[in-house]
């Protein structure tokens, strides 16, 4: 006997796949990356300082060009029911005040699910001169709509293997998300979503109130990995991924605990990450690339 879908099908387009954006441009200031530092909570001086920018700051040249390709797939109606569902940066070189970014983005695949679609883009930051910063992995998710069939390509993967939980973890980091996080993180990073700024919108969307942004709570995390496994040092990290399980709201403590992950990267060090809401994981498969000094 089959099980009826609980989504509803809609037809996504496979023609957009590996269509470019338009190239967007976006100017690194010390403001601006200090600005982020502030509004994650982050400790790292040379971050506060508007040295060299956090990881997760490589979000904001990107933000305005993401959404667009997902939805050159997934019909542009569907954009209430768009959640990050995964992010997956490679990182080539941090990012530095006074960087001219230039910034891409495609499709490159969605798969249809019985509770809602992904799309997967990929997007690519180079400078003016053509070096390439960074590269990162979007998925998106369309909540109980189904896309019917899967076309394209993946998201690398990055899944916790659950064997690591019989080993002694390497770090484990508890944290604080501040009543006004949500409203200092929106303008720096420059995400706008009312979810994140307004109660009733967010209640309205079935959602217990304002909830933290995802990118917010990764940023949290990436600054754990970097003070616990970097001794600081954004330059040593070369990859960072996540999987957003569950919202977090303003007031909540989170923890983030690392495991050293069986394989090996050469002379780069792999860890397997969770972040946690007392017993809730919010933050999943995470993985942190460190090289060595």
């Amino acid at each position: 006997m089959s099980t009826a879908s609980t989504a509803a099908t809609v037809e996504f387009d496979d023609s957009g796949l590996g269509e470019w954006t338009e190239e967007e441009r976006f100017e690194v200031t010390a403001e601006r990356i200090a600005e982020y530092a502030a509004a994650t909570n982050d400790p790292i001086e040379a971050h506060r300082n508007g040295e060299v920018a956090p990881p997760v700051f490589a979000i904001v040249p990107v933000f305005f060009s993401m959404a667009p390709a997902a939805l050159s797939v997934a019909p542009v109606e569907l954009l209430m029911k768009l959640v990050h569902g995964e992010q997956d940066f490679h990182f080539h070189r941090p990012i530095y005040p006074g960087d001219n970014l230039v910034v891409r983005s495609k499709p490159i695949g969605f798969e249809g699910r019985d509770n809602g679609s992904t799309v997967v883009v990929y997007v690519e930051t180079r400078t003016d001169k053509g070096e390439l910063v960074n590269e990162q992995w979007m998925t998106a998710f369309f909540r109980k709509v189904d896309a019917g069939r899967s076309v394209g390509e993946p998201a690398p993967a990055h899944r916790f293997d659950d064997a690591l939980r019989s080993q002694a973890s390497v770090a484990r980091v508890e944290q604080h998300i501040d009543k006004d996080q949500t409203f200092r993180y929106s303008p720096a990073s420059g995400d706008p979503m009312p979810i994140h700024l307004d109660d009733e919108i967010a209640r309205m969307s079935g959602l217990p109130g304002i909830i933290n942004h995802g990118l917010c709570t990764m940023a949290f995390a990436s600054w754990a990995a970097l003070t616990e496994l970097a001794d600081g040092d954004v330059t040593r990290l070369r990859r960072l991924a996540v999987r957003f399980a569950k919202p977090v709201l303003p007031e909540q403590d989170i923890a983030t605990t690392f495991w050293q992950a069986r394989e090996s990267s050469g002379p780069d060090a792999t860890y397997a990450f969770e972040t946690t809401v007392g017993d809730e994981v919010v933050i999943k498969d995470g993985l942190a690339v460190i090289a060595d000094k």
